[in-house]
């Protein structure tokens, strides 16, 4: 399959990484099809979707940070992250083997030398890294996502997961797991207004310092 052409907004949202992103797209209509790693309905809206809603969450992410995908599947938010964040370390954390080998290809053809891959769960790397920010999107349910992500992130860092219309709910529904893993100051963020259409919602916790 052929990627959609390039919308004049995801030019002005990747500006130098623009190129990368157009490969990518082929990658994720291509051989990301072929892999069954995205859904053939995804084709048509695979800008506005996929490629432009992660890319307005590098808006939220600090400079040079080290930064793990969770569940990282197609690469989204990660690999776009690392396309937008060159002085960022991205780790694409991602435990099904055919998901891995698509992110390996990627970070190949795409030269991204700030990102790697790494095949496991987030329960196998708690300890084993960590970092200022866990991206998440469409992984699990918010507290389920908070319990994960905790082991990851090194004290005062952040999760960034992006959710949907129910965000401000799940921030409702898990308010007492968040204070149990001592994430805090939960903040419903609407990002990309006026650049992107949907907009991204992304839910934001603090770990403690």
């Amino acid at each position: 399959m052929t990627a959609p052409p390039m919308p004049v907004a995801a030019r002005e949202v990747f500006g130098g990484a623009a190129g990368q992103a157009e490969r990518y797209a082929g990658l994720l209509v291509g051989v990301g099809v072929e892999w069954g790693v995205i859904g053939p309905n995804e084709v048509p809206r695979v800008w506005e979707r996929h490629l432009l809603n992660s890319a307005v969450v590098a808006e939220l992410v600090p400079d040079g940070c080290s930064l793990v995908d969770l569940g990282s599947g197609a690469g989204l938010p990660g690999i776009v992250l690392a396309m937008l964040l060159p002085d960022s370390e991205v780790v694409l954390l991602e435990p099904m083997l055919r998901r891995a080998n698509f992110l390996e290809e990627c970070v190949a053809e795409l030269g991204l030398g700030n990102a790697r891959v790494v095949r496991a769960r987030a329960e196998q790397m708690a300890g084993h890294l960590a970092v200022d920010v866990v991206t998440a999107r469409a992984v699990a349910p918010l507290d389920r996502l908070a319990a994960l992500a905790v082991g990851l992130l090194k004290p005062g860092g952040i999760v960034l997961a992006v959710k949907g219309a129910r965000a401000s709910a799940e921030v409702r529904d898990a308010k007492a797991a968040l204070e149990r893993l001592g994430l805090r100051d939960a903040e419903v963020l609407v990002v990309g207004s006026g650049k992107v259409d949907p907009a991204a919602t992304v839910v934001r916790l603090t770990a403690r310092q």
